[in-house]
């Protein structure tokens, strides 16, 4: 072993290298523990942040209304109660209605659509396209009333709430009215072609079965504790079959058994 001199400078100890420090190429050294900047916000993320935020304000204003407007009525709900109860600004709310009878439009708008993609799903089904008109009656009947009353508190609102809640109100019941009455007499004049219903025009007993359905529905959001959603449908379908002269048993208002399809 060499001896040390007492004058010769300590040996250096060498720094241990520690997961923060590496040698980069350049010689400098790197903390790997340094904090890396998040990548900037393009325009397009800014965007899509906007729309998300949007999207969830105008769905927490529809829910708030739907309850309001069905606990305390739509004429004794403002605007200025909707944006409290939302946690909203009023500023907010113009932005996505007009007001408030643009706000119970949309909101009879989500029901109205909900029934009629929900016959239409069912058309869809190539198996209706040869069935019997009672069948196929029995089936649209079925998913429409499921479709409208799948939340007691929006059925209440498309079908009570909105009767008599101004003039913009009231034309877009007319329209959906009268859409659902040009299917029915669809429905109607199959059935004649088909041999299964006695041959009328069906236009006026349409108009009159739209209305009865809306106000069996809006029955059905009154009593939904005592009245099942099973009952309301199998109504709906025995209207539709006796407005078309069809028998609830398996003979046809004519005499006539159904075809084989039926």
């Amino acid at each position: 072993m060499s001896p040390v001199r007492p004058d010769a400078p300590a040996p250096r100890t060498p720094t241990p290298r520690t997961h923060d420090d590496r040698a980069a190429p350049d010689g400098d050294r790197l903390r790997t523990d340094a904090t890396v900047p998040a990548p900037a916000r393009t325009d397009a993320d800014q965007a899509h942040a906007g729309r998300e935020h949007r999207a969830l304000r105008r769905e927490r204003l529809l829910a708030t209304a739907t309850e309001l407007f069905t606990t305390r009525g739509y004429p004794a709900t403002s605007v200025e109660r909707i944006c409290g109860t939302a946690h909203v600004p009023v500023r907010a709310f113009y932005e996505e209605f007009e007001g408030r009878e643009a706000l119970l439009i949309a909101l009879h708008n989500e029901v109205a659509r909900a029934g009629m993609e929900a016959t239409l799903t069912v058309l869809s089904d190539p198996r209706l396209e040869s069935a019997g008109t009672r069948e196929r009656i029995t089936e649209l009947g079925r998913a429409y009333a499921a479709a409208v009353t799948g939340e007691t508190a929006a059925a209440r609102m498309a079908f009570v709430e909105v009767v008599g809640a101004g003039r913009a109100v009231e034309e877009q019941r007319l329209l959906w009215r009268g859409l659902w009455s040009g299917f029915l007499t669809a429905e109607a004049e199959r059935a004649v072609a088909r041999g299964e219903a006695p041959p009328r025009d069906y236009g006026l007993a349409m108009v009159a079965l739209t209305g009865a359905v809306n106000e069996l529905v809006a029955h059905w959001t009154r009593n939904s504790a005592s009245l099942s959603r099973e009952l309301l449908a199998d109504e709906l379908v025995h209207h539709t079959l006796a407005t078309l002269g069809i028998a609830a048993d398996d003979t046809t208002a004519a005499g006539h058994p159904p075809d084989e399809g039926n």
